[in-house]
């Protein structure tokens, strides 16, 4: 951080905005999505944006970058020019240096980091159109230095961290392949960039952004994380209900502050995981010796009413153990016992017609039908109930999905809603809703709170109580050891795709797992 930037956050001292929304409004459907925001963002800043779910955040994202277009009134100033908000283009977006990296990334693993770099921008090319690599390299090797890419030109991105990875994201959308074209100006936003990271790339990512911000350029940085929010953050602006609540310095706010704040409330923990009495029930569900994928020889027993937590580094096997138990993996070994009976699933209608349900990591591309609408996302799992004398009761459909809307919280205005249109807290809402209306035996919920607000968390945690209660068994991964260690009964720590510890009552904490997790270096 630099000097002038440092006495900003401590002193609030203004410097001229970078860029500047003036008055911006986005109404859909008559929803209104946005209500005159004006923010500003400063060269040199990191400018944290927080919200629940539905708040606006996604929507201002996307009137920065001419992807929507705001309603009549409101302007966009970048340096010493004014645009109609309502007239912003991607294109327009781009010339005035705003750029986004999106949580996705939209990288491509199996070409090299130079390839990477180079196609936002152009190739190099010489007789007859043929890329020349070597100029290509050495441009590439201007961005590596610039941002401090862990890489060279030639490396795989699949052989990288997923913070190096991000890294690469940035500099292509900062520096591009050409040489010279690096701008500070403008804006650059990062929409959940350590969503999917460990916690030691999360601090490696952080570090690169602030170097990024103290040589001058603008940062708009959205999580979900607030601890990140207030340690990397100079100013922190919050939306609710798609209006400007306020923007504070970071040193002036706390976890509990920010978080009523953003829900206009205070939001009471979740019930302490020392209240939860270890279960005693029946054994519903084991696994023999499972070996698949990184998992090897993996033993497990999960009693009726259980919620188990799953601990590990990315790699670790934990994604690809709930996808055998599903269906989704075939195990090169070991067995699968459900209610004492051995079972085997083919595939995962086997699993979802034994009582078996997963909800994966990656709703966009695994789970919600994004084009569809809330009520066929909420009524796929069990759509054989409406199909009637060769047609589908679609009044059927939207009474029931009217009752569960209301039952899960689900922030739409109707169940015809596009469920793409929604926040992300609300469409996990509504795939946890598809399966639990089926009333599971097994719940596998990989990242359940992934991109989800402390108010939506909340909700969807009470929905897991509110099964295993009613006898279900949780299976649980989740990267953030915090509310890993808050939300389970008891964890099982994954490392080199074998459980090497199980961790309980007062010894079920985030520090245990961590050590646990990281024991022999891996």
């Amino acid at each position: 951080m630099t000097q002038s930037t440092a006495a900003q956050r401590a002193t609030g001292t203004a410097a001229a905005p970078a860029v500047s929304l003036r008055g911006v409004a986005k109404t859909f459907a008559g929803a209104r999505a946005l209500r005159g925001v004006d923010i500003d963002f400063r060269p040199g800043e990191i400018h944290a944006l927080c919200g629940g779910n539905g708040s606006g955040k996604s929507t201002m994202i996307k009137v920065l970058c001419g992807v929507h277009r705001a309603d009549e009134g409101g302007s966009l100033v970048v340096g010493d020019e004014t645009i109609d908000a309502d007239k912003m283009t991607p294109a327009q977006a781009h010339r005035l240096g705003i750029r986004v990296v999106h949580q996705d990334l939209a990288v491509f693993p199996e070409l090299t980091v130079a390839e990477n770099l180079a196609i936002d921008s152009r190739f190099e090319t010489g007789f007859a159109g043929r890329i020349r690599w070597s100029k290509q390299h050495r441009l590439a090797e201007e961005s590596i230095a610039a941002f401090e890419i862990p890489a060279t030109p030639r490396t795989p991105l699949s052989k990288l961290p997923l913070a190096a990875r991000t890294q690469v994201a940035i500099a292509r959308a900062l520096h591009g392949g050409g040489a010279g074209t690096t701008t500070r100006s403008g804006l650059l936003i990062l929409d959940e960039p350590t969503a999917a990271l460990p916690v030691h790339e999360v601090r490696s990512l952080l570090k690169a952004l602030r170097q990024l911000a103290a040589q001058g350029q603008s940062i708009l940085y959205v999580s979900h994380r607030l601890d990140e929010v207030l340690d990397i953050a100079d100013r922190v602006s919050v939306l609710r209900d798609g209006r400007l609540v306020g923007t504070h310095l970071a040193g002036e706010l706390d976890e509990p502050k920010l978080i009523t704040l953003m829900l206009g409330r205070a939001v009471h923990p979740s019930p302490a995981r020392t209240e939860h009495v270890a279960s005693t029930g029946p054994v519903v569900l084991e696994t023999r010796n499972l070996a698949v994928g990184a998992v090897q020889d993996v033993s497990l027993s999960v009693r009726r009413g259980e919620v188990v937590g799953i601990a590990g580094l990315m790699g670790s096997g934990r994604s690809s153990l709930l996808r055998a138990i599903f269906g989704d993996l075939r195990p090169r070994a070991g067995e699968l016992v459900l209610d004492g009976r051995p079972v085997r699933f083919t595939h995962p209608g086997d699993a979802v017609e034994a009582g078996v349900i997963m909800v994966p990591e990656n709703r966009v591309s695994d789970a919600a039908f994004m084009d569809q609408s809330v009520d066929t996302n909420m009524s796929v799992s069990v759509i054989g109930r409406y199909w009637r004398r060769g047609r589908i009761a679609n009044r059927a459909i939207r009474q029931d999905t009217g009752g569960l809307i209301e039952a899960f919280g689900v922030k739409t205005s109707s169940g015809r809603v596009e469920i793409g249109r929604l926040s992300g807290g609300n469409q996990q809402k509504v795939i946890m809703a598809r399966w639990l209306r089926r009333e599971p035996r097994v719940m596998l919920l990989d990242e359940p709170t992934q991109g989800v607000d402390v108010g939506a968390r909340d909700d969807i945690y009470k929905l897991i109580r509110r099964a295993t209660r009613a006898g279900a068994v949780a299976i649980v991964v989740v990267s953030d050891l915090e509310e890993l260690a808050q939300v389970v009964d008891r964890a099982l720590v994954l490392r080199h795709g074998r459980i090497v510890a199980e961790v309980s009552g007062r010894d079920l904490t985030a520090h245990r797992l961590a050590e646990l997790s990281y024991a022999d270096g891996s």
